[in-house]
């Protein structure tokens, strides 16, 4: 499944390239490129709410775009800045929020369309409302871990694979099979986000173990880098 995967994204790199090379040659700033990614996500939550699964699909489909092509003109450009790590993943999460929101919105008005069974409706809000935290955690478990100095960068479900399930299944299949592949794509996002979220806090418990009480990671790295000769870092912007 990875190297299928890693297949899948080089594919996609290169199917992208022409318009990384018009926006690094027009020179758009990728915190821009950021800020209207997350739009297009929220645009798309918005659609969710109002039942029009497969539109709502196609249009968080446009974020895997702006999510990688922010990153290459950063680089490309020489524009990668800390703030740009920020932003953008700080506007990660408000995505995150807006298509969630809006299928939780969706199940709740589920009397008002009638497109999936009725008693589903309360079971996958609650399911959603996990989702959201699941998947707040398992952001919140790898910053707080590099906090520390610990790249927690592990679990079965990163970023890209979540935009993948919550956008690819819907625009194919809309509400097919009266709303149960829907269904299963939301559990499965909700389970996956809790079990990666625990796999970084594992990680997390097996590199600190060792240490002395008190004493984080970081702190070992600054002792080390003090008796290091001096480096002044630079950032590009």
């Amino acid at each position: 499944m990875v190297t299928l995967w890693e297949a899948i994204k080089r594919g996609y790199l290169r199917v992208i390239a022409p318009v990384a090379d018009w926006m690094v040659a027009h020179r758009i700033s990728p915190n821009k490129i950021t800020t209207v990614g997350t739009l297009c996500s929220m645009v798309a939550g918005v659609i969710y709410a109002w039942g029009h699964i497969s539109i709502a699909g196609w249009v968080l489909g446009l974020t895997a775009l702006f999510d990688v092509l922010d990153g290459t003109v950063a680089r490309r450009t020489g524009r990668s800045t800390v703030f740009g790590a920020f932003y953008d993943s700080t506007l990660d999460r408000v995505a995150d929020g807006a298509v969630l929101g809006g299928l939780i919105v969706f199940f709740a008005r589920n009397d008002v369309h009638h497109s999936v069974p009725s008693w589903t409706s309360t079971p996958m809000v609650g399911v959603l409302l996990m989702g959201v935290i699941g998947t707040f955690l398992t952001s919140y478990t790898r910053a707080r871990a590099e906090s520390l100095g610990i790249d927690a960068k592990v679990g079965m479900l990163q970023r890209p694979e979540r935009v993948t399930l919550l956008s690819a299944p819907q625009a194919f299949f809309g509400l097919a099979l009266n709303g149960w592949v829907l269904i299963f794509i939301c559990v499965l996002l909700s389970v996956t986000a809790w079990i990666t979220a625990i796999q970084r806090i594992a990680f997390v418990y097996r590199v600190t173990k060792t240490l002395p009480d008190g004493v984080a990671p970081a702190d070992t790295v600054a002792v080390a880098d003090a008796a290091a000769p001096s480096v002044t870092p630079t950032f590009s912007r």
